[in-house]
């Protein structure tokens, strides 16, 4: 177990050094524009991200900010971990699958399995969700009312990096709703009627995470958060709905 732990974070490490240190540019190469990496700390990888979301996503007439030297940085490391991160996923998730294996069935292994490439999909679907209508649409609200009174908005750039940086990842490990209710149901940990007879009690806790996670105390953004979780479980009950009448056929046809 910490040679694995090892593994992964002396990739985490390089994968965010990578970040902090180089940055990408355009090379024409025969009439086409090739990207490649140069050694640039002033405008490496996370710097350019930092660049694109603020293109991206903030609204207009928003300004972003540095209140105190070394904000910047700050909101560079970060970005630059986050990707470091997520980067390293596909190594913790395969270096944890290894490690448990022996420990599993021979049917629960073939569910893992199954499970891998829809996880990530999922993941990449919450990111790009969040970042196209998620998180514009929840700066637009919030900053819409100094507009009204024409006040100054600015957003400090390091709780603008780690607010949309967290809903990205907030989101894509959202979008594992459906795939994990249908696992543990797959699994025989639980059946198809739990989801059903606990759906209150889920849709409450969903209510308050949506809550938790709002960037604001207006009870109002917080619904953009909370009705696309809800939508999630309601996709993870009719994904379960589905794999059981494909059972039930299956067993049919036999």
């Amino acid at each position: 177990m910490r040679g694995r732990a090892v593994r992964i974070f002396i990739v985490m490490g390089l994968l965010t050094l990578v970040c902090m240190s180089l940055g990408v540019s355009l090379v024409n190469l025969n009439g086409y524009d090739v990207p490649t990496l140069h050694i640039d700390a002033f405008n490496n990888i996370s710097v350019q991200i930092i660049s694109l979301l603020k293109n991206d996503l903030i609204p207009k007439n928003v300004n972003l900010v540095q209140t105190a030297p070394g904000q910047s940085f700050n909101a560079q490391l970060y970005v630059a971990l986050i990707i470091g991160l997520v980067g390293t996923l596909p190594l913790i998730f395969r270096e944890f699958f290894v490690f448990i294996n022996p420990a599993l069935f021979h049917h629960e292994n073939k569910i893992i399995k199954k499970t891998l490439l829809p996880m990530v999909l999922l993941f990449i679907m919450g990111c790009i969700f969040s970042y196209t209508i998620v998180i514009p649409y929840t700066l637009e609200f919030l900053y819409k009312y100094g507009q009204v009174i024409e006040i100054t908005s600015f957003f400090e750039i390091t709780s603008f990096v780690v607010f949309t940086l967290n809903m990205l990842v907030i989101f894509g490990f959202s979008f594992q709703i459906p795939l994990v209710m249908w696992a543990i149901t797959k699994s025989g940990l639980v059946s198809q009627i739990f989801w059903i007879k606990n759906i209150g009690y889920i849709a409450i806790f969903l209510i308050i995470l949506g809550a938790l996670l709002t960037p604001d105390g207006s009870g109002i953004t917080m619904w953009f958060i909370t009705i696309p979780l809800l939508l999630l479980y309601a996709a993870g009950l009719a994904a379960i709905k589905f794999d059981s009448l494909l059972y039930i056929h299956s067993q049919n046809q036999k």
